[in-house]
């Protein structure tokens, strides 16, 4: 027998093997109806499996959160099933759930169009409507293989030879279609609904391999709701509109090239926008922190002892000596990180405990190597900067330098317009250095400090723990914003580390004379400051406010007899610390009002000659279609006041 506990805590004996399925019909038909799974011990298996051992058990239906992974699965399965009926002798390959949704590899010698979606989604809406059972079987090894190679599925062999051989061979099977697959799985295709949608087609090599062959994926979405779908989409369309890389042409931001790979060549207007971001940082730094600068490369010996050269040597890119004939024949490494160089400042020179905390700041540059098929614009590139601080204190200061940090993370987040912030603590992963007990040490004052983050805002702040992804060296706290579409990004982090200080024999004098370890604290809030530039950009959709806008005025003339007006108007704003340029063409007032909108200038001050005569200015705001006359002091003064930094507000 096996005794088993439900939700409200009663305990039942049943007899062992019995499945989840018996047990929801002894309960109620309508129970055994409206589920599609089970849960037994907080893990969701089918609903068919044999139950062996005692165990809480809970009936999964559609609607609980926990389904909506396998609506997923079941979608890429049942899409699938589509297209080798569509197309017999496409061979397929691997179709997991991702966040939003799912994908599924084909191996076709014509890839995927767009156009062949809606055919594709039409023939998934028939399988799913033959209400098909998900059932599953246990192959051997010898059997599984013979199958697939006889369907001329090469690759489902591959993969079936990388399986553990510890591990059982589960055959998926939906009516006559099957797959081999680690499951678990609905009870049937009806259960997936119609709220599904394919979204895209693209190329992706086997296995991530460049060397391998390409495959055509197609991606896709399911939910359990049509409103969710209809939502998504939406968001989706949203945030097309909103894509970074398309407002960077819009706007004359910046560009890649196949001579940088995830390298930004900035234009002038990005590289406004990026530099008023920097200042901004540095003004909230001014007082608290000290900004200091490392070497771009440094000997691989010191990446060795941080422990960078064993965990994080493959994103790491590598420079030896100039040439053959160099006496200097040293292996070096681009910087990934800042850490390791601000550790050697605060070596050199005796440091007393008076000195702690000890604040140091850089924008340094890092590079870090991604594959190429990962980099996405701004939001994932191999050269960065990164507004990176490292505070040295004492192990008593840590939790209040934490809270500290904290405060200035999230006012910075206000200050740019996102509200909505959760902070999660990743505590330690698998791999990592150091000892269990200076782990323990860490990972209790941080909870603690989570906890006082959640009530120092009031509930306002949501927290959270990310078991298993904390930082090599020490567990962290990951600052997730939600932009003006719902998006979540991870950008801000506070790591503690125990580890580093001690690896490279850093000390401080304690109050007894002795030597003794410094806790460091990694901290970063934009993060990489190009990702964080491309979040701001998707946010405000290229509508930045007017302290941020590379260009905040264009003053557009409607005659030339205005011209020279124009030109006094232009010099009187950047008198007055606005960033303005004229628009003297000989062009129609409308064509220029469209091009700069494209651009998203917040302001055009449109002048003609009856306001070079009165001294006045026509202003039209960026999304409106009305205009407000002012005399050109007062429009002046309502636009520099407007384009004070938030901070700078405060002061």
């Amino acid at each position: 027998m096996v005794a088993l506990t439900f939700p409200d805590g009663a305990r039942r004996d049943y007899p062992t093997g019995i499945t989840g399925l018996e047990i929801a019909k002894g309960i109620s038909p309508s129970l055994a109806k409206r589920t599609v799974a089970m849960a037994l011990d907080g893990t969701v298996v089918d609903l068919a499996d044999k139950i062996e051992h005692d165990a809480k058990i809970e009936f999964v239906s559609r609607e609980d959160p926990r389904a909506l992974e396998l609506i997923r699965h079941d979608t890429a399965h049942v899409l699938a099933e589509a297209v080798q009926s569509l197309w017999p002798g496409t061979q397929v390959t691997i179709g997991p759930v991702i966040e939003n949704g799912f994908y599924y590899d084909f191996a076709r010698n014509q890839p995927f169009v767009p156009e062949d979606l809606p055919v594709i989604e039409k023939k998934m809406r028939e399988i799913i409507a033959r209400d098909k059972p998900f059932t599953k079987e246990i192959w051997s090894r010898d059997e599984a293989k013979k199958v697939f190679r006889d369907k001329g599925e090469n690759f489902k062999v591959e993969l079936i030879d990388a399986i553990p051989a510890d591990q059982s061979l589960k055959i998926y099977k939906q009516g006559d279609w099957f797959d081999l697959c680690r499951g678990p799985h609905m009870t049937s295709t009806a259960k997936i609904g119609n709220a599904f949608k394919l979204m895209k087609v693209a190329g992706a090599y086997w296995r991530g391999d460049s060397n391998n062959p390409m495959l055509s994926r197609i991606y896709g979405t399911a939910f359990a709701k049509q409103e969710e779908l209809d939502t998504y989409v939406k968001n989706m369309e949203e945030a097309e509109k909103r894509d970074h890389r398309k407002l960077g042409r819009e706007m004359d931001l910046f560009h890649f090239q196949e001579e940088g790979p995830g390298t930004v060549f900035w234009h002038a207007n990005g590289w406004t926008i990026f530099q008023e971001i920097v200042a901004y940082m540095r003004r909230r730094l001014k007082n608290d922190y000290q900004e200091v600068n490392a070497p771009q490369m440094l000997d691989k010996s010191l990446w060795e002892t941080s422990g960078h050269w064993g965990w994080f040597r493959e994103n790491m890119f590598q420079a030896t000596s100039a040439g053959d004939d160099t006496e200097d024949e040293r292996v070096y490494a681009i910087k990934p990180m800042n850490c390791p160089g601000h550790i050697q400042i605060f070596k050199h020179g005796l440091k007393s405990y008076r000195d702690l905390p000890l604040r140091m700041a850089e924008f340094g540059i890092v590079h870090r190597y991604e594959p190429s098929g990962a980099m996405h614009g701004l939001l994932r590139v191999r050269g960065f900067t990164q507004d990176d601080a490292h505070i040295f204190c004492t192990e008593e200061q840590m939790a209040d330098e934490c809270l500290t940090i904290n405060e200035l993370i999230l006012s910075t987040y206000a200050d740019f317009g996102f509200e909505e912030v959760v902070v999660k603590l990743s505590t330690r992963p698998e791999k990592r250095v150091g000892t269990d007990a200076a782990w323990d040490a860490a990972e209790d004052i941080m909870r603690r400090v989570l906890k006082q983050i959640e009530e120092r805002s009031g509930g306002r702040i949501k927290t959270g723990i990310n078991p298993g992804e904390g930082a090599f060296y020490g567990p962290k706290f990951e600052y997730v914003l939600r932009d003006a579409i719902g998006r979540d990004w991870q950008c801000g982090t506070t790591q503690v580390d125990f580890n580093l200080p001690e690896r490279f024999e850093a000390f401080y004098i304690a109050p007894d004379g002795s030597k003794k370890t410094p806790v460091m604290i990694h901290r970063a809030i934009c993060g990489s400051m190009e990702r964080f530039l491309g979040v701001v950009l998707e946010h405000y959709a290229g509508h930045l406010p007017l302290w941020l806008a590379p260009v905040q005025a264009v003053v557009a003339t409607i005659t030339q007899d205005a011209d020279d007006y124009a030109a006094d108007v232009v010099a009187a704003a950047r008198k007055a610390g606005l960033r303005a340029v004229g628009d003297l063409r000989n062009e129609k007032i409308n064509y220029k009002v469209r091009e700069h909108s494209l651009a998203k200038v917040p302001a055009l001050l449109v002048v003609g000659k009856k306001e070079a005569a009165e001294r006045l200015v026509s202003i039209r705001r960026l999304g409106s279609e009305g205009q407000q006359v002012m005399t050109l002091d007062e429009a002046l003064k309502t636009l520099a006041t407007e384009a004070a930094p938030p901070d700078v507000k405060r002061a």
